[in-house]
């Protein structure tokens, strides 16, 4: 057969039929409530209802002050959940959010008021590709789809007049916003806009590994563009927002390229810029790979405190549910949604950035003015024991 294009949507067979993917908002059930606190008392589901402690009891105290990062990996926003990240955002529950570029793209085709089916993760592939559908695993949506989203982005580049490096939280940003000016009211069916409007930093690990960097890159080749992403911007932007906080606690779902970029944040203070911040003092992890891969996915909280970015004396405060995100994700955000912590004033960071970058490179230049030897700089492990 012949290498094309995916041919046009429709024909003999429709794989459209299945009810449409919707973004599920968390209401806060008493129900889900009950069944973590009264159900959920061992081996996984004893985990999860340890994590939704450790949230709701610790990190969304007000005393604790603890700035928290979302990390997303894994195809969870054509799953639906990035309903459960809106909720979170709109009530302040999170403060940025770390997310592969795909997560972003997908979420992009709800603001545009594109549908997602529910399908089978069984059915005949190169039937599909003949008939123009796109699956992932169970989701199923036409090919047009992806190219009218293209389109947008294409379109939304030239309309920006972006030019020179920008971070990914500044890009996802005026993204957001452009959806907001077209779109009004997509801020309840978008990720990207909802965040422009919470004032919530969106930042991609790896820009270039999605669809959307694949339009940047266009943009570059065919109209000549200087805007491009700074991944430098990207991470020194990270690391201010974790060395201004009180307390950083941390939400990963799956792991992947997310989980390293937030957690990397402590290393590159203490390692790179010699200014001893100490690691994460919560870590919340939902991921289904294992420790014995040696893969980033299963590396644990322990493990992490080796590299300086959690601190030693918290593992009280740090659990590991292996479980599927898409089922364990929902419940802990219903757990959340309706604890007597389910709203705290939002931050803003967005439009704080170039401020906390400032002061990072003012301790910074400080703690280099002052050389130490790196064992010197290593965060004090019995200040937190």
């Amino acid at each position: 057969m012949p290498h094309r294009a995916p041919g046009a949507p429709g024909g003999k067979k429709n794989y459209l039929t299945g009810k449409p993917i919707t973004y599920y908002r968390p209401r806060g059930s008493a129900d889900v409530r009950h069944l973590i606190d009264g159900g959920f008392q061992a081996f996984n589901a004893g985990r999860l209802s340890e994590a939704c402690h450790i949230y709701t009891d610790k990190m969304l105290a007000a005393e604790n002050d603890t700035t928290i990062g979302l990390t997303i990996a894994g195809a969870l926003t054509p799953a639906g959940l990035g309903g459960c990240v809106i909720e979170l955002m709109e009530r302040g529950l999170i403060d940025f959010v770390i997310s592969t570029g795909a997560n972003l793209y997908h979420d992009l085709h709800y603001a545009l008021n594109f549908t997602l089916h529910r399908g089978s993760p069984f059915l005949n592939d190169v039937d599909l590709y003949e008939h123009g559908i796109i699956r992932i695993y169970d989701v199923l949506f036409p090919s047009t789809v992806l190219l009218e989203t293209d389109t947008y982005i294409r379109d939304f580049l030239v309309r920006a007049q972006l030019a020179g490096p920008m971070s990914t939280a500044e890009f996802h940003f005026r993204l957001g916003q452009d959806l907001l000016d077209l779109h009004p009211g997509c801020e309840e069916y978008s990720v990207v806009a909802r965040a422009a409007q919470a004032g919530v930093p969106i930042y991609t690990s790896s820009p270039g590994d999605s669809s959307i960097g694949m339009n940047i890159a266009y943009h570059e080749l065919m109209n000549g563009s200087t805007f491009m992403i700074d991944p430098n911007k990207d991470v020194n932007e990270v690391c201010a927002i974790i060395l201004a906080a009180k307390q950083n606690g941390c939400v990963i779902l799956g792991g992947g390229s997310p989980k390293n970029f937030y957690l990397q944040g402590q290393p590159t203070l203490w390692e790179v810029y010699g200014i001893p911040k100490g690691g994460n003092d919560y870590f919340i992890q939902i991921t289904t790979d294992q420790v014995v891969w040696g893969g980033l996915s299963g590396a644990t909280p322990a493990e992490a405190v080796s590299w300086g970015k959690v601190n030693p004396g918290v593992l009280p405060d740090t659990v590991v549910a292996y479980c599927d995100s898409t089922i364990a994700f929902p419940l802990f955000c219903e757990y959340a949604v309706g604890s007597e912590r389910s709203r705290r004033p939002r931050r803003e960071l967005v439009h704080r950035r170039d401020a906390l970058v400032a002061d990072l490179l003012r301790q910074a230049t400080e703690a280099r003015t002052s050389p130490v030897e790196p064992l010197d700089v290593m965060p004090d492990l019995e200040r937190h024991r």
